[in-house]
């Protein structure tokens, strides 16, 4: 029985112009002018006897049909490019491109890679640690772990975690006797330690908030105590005995399951957001992304 197939240089054009949103970038990447990418378009909608792009509002936006379509020509093209690498180049593990937070990078996943990377042998992961926003296209990325599921409305978001912050500060430090645990009022500003995210990210929970919270009208004077710019720095000087910090369960739960830290006061607060997953479309129905997002839920 023969397989019918549709017309591969049509299928190319579709998929670029999805994931571009228009046949002029599709045209630039593939080296051919927008009117071309327009025609191949046209034979894939003729060759299916389904509109694949509607224009609204002078964009080009895919219908129900093009959507479908879109999910699986993109995983069919991926699939056929690591086929060409691999038999161009050898028998290459396939590249997979993990993007995150720098503070979830380096007191999170790099200490739980192992776990992810012992289940996919055939795996070689690229980890990027940048900042939001990113271009998934440009970088070839498959997932991203971010925070927030208002970044990118355009791709898939799965919610994975609220984390929530608390008050942590060594052994020692609590031993010193300057503050008593379970008198949320009784630690000094100066051993205080803030974190401030800057104007572009969605507000860090404050010390004012925290005391407020546990019946304390306080708002500490940020000039005696230290002020970081990310989570991760902010445990790392309380692990040095520098104070207490308002720190993430979440990226400091090896050091309290250790005892290197610990919470003198239950009293905690969520974030504004969820840590979340985020993928292109195209990569739906990827193994490896399922995989990883089945992974990182179970650990967390």
């Amino acid at each position: 029985m023969s397989r019918r197939l549709p017309p591969l240089n049509a299928v190319k054009a579709f998929e670029a112009s999805a994931r571009h949103g228009g046949f002029s970038l599709a045209a630039r990447e593939l080296g051919v002018t927008p009117g071309a990418i327009s025609q191949q378009v046209k034979i894939l909608e003729e060759f299916f006897s389904k509109l694949l792009f509607v224009r609204r509002n002078n964009q080009l936006q895919l219908t129900d049909a093009g959507l479908a379509l879109y999910a699986d020509s993109a995983e069919v093209i991926d699939r056929l490019s690591a086929m060409t690498q691999r038999m161009l180049e050898g028998n290459l593990p396939s590249r997979f491109v993990i993007s995150t937070l720098p503070s979830v990078a380096v007191r999170w996943l790099n200490r739980r890679l192992e776990g992810f990377l012992a289940m996919e042998p055939d795996i070689r992961c690229e980890i990027r640690v940048e900042e939001d926003p990113v271009d998934f296209t440009r970088h070839h990325i498959d997932l991203r772990i971010c925070y927030g599921q208002h970044l990118y409305p355009e791709l898939v978001t799965i919610p994975l975690l609220r984390d929530e912050v608390l008050p942590l500060c060594t052994p020692e430090l609590l031993a010193r006797g300057h503050f008593q645990a379970g008198i949320p009022g009784s630690i000094p500003d100066q051993d205080l330690i803030h974190v401030d995210w800057g104007a572009s990210f969605a507000s860090y929970p404050t010390w004012a908030e925290w005391f407020h919270a546990n019946g304390t009208e306080r708002t500490p004077q940020l000039g005696l105590g230290h002020m970081v710019g990310m989570s991760s720095l902010a445990i790392d000087l309380a692990l040095s005995g520098f104070g207490v910090a308002l720190g993430q369960r979440l990226l400091a739960r090896d050091e309290l399951a250790e005892g290197r830290l610990l919470a003198p006061f239950p009293q905690k607060l969520p974030l504004g957001y969820a840590y979340c997953a985020v993928h292109p479309h195209s990569r739906s129905h990827n193994r490896t992304v399922a995989s990883l997002i089945e992974w990182v839920r179970r650990d967390l």
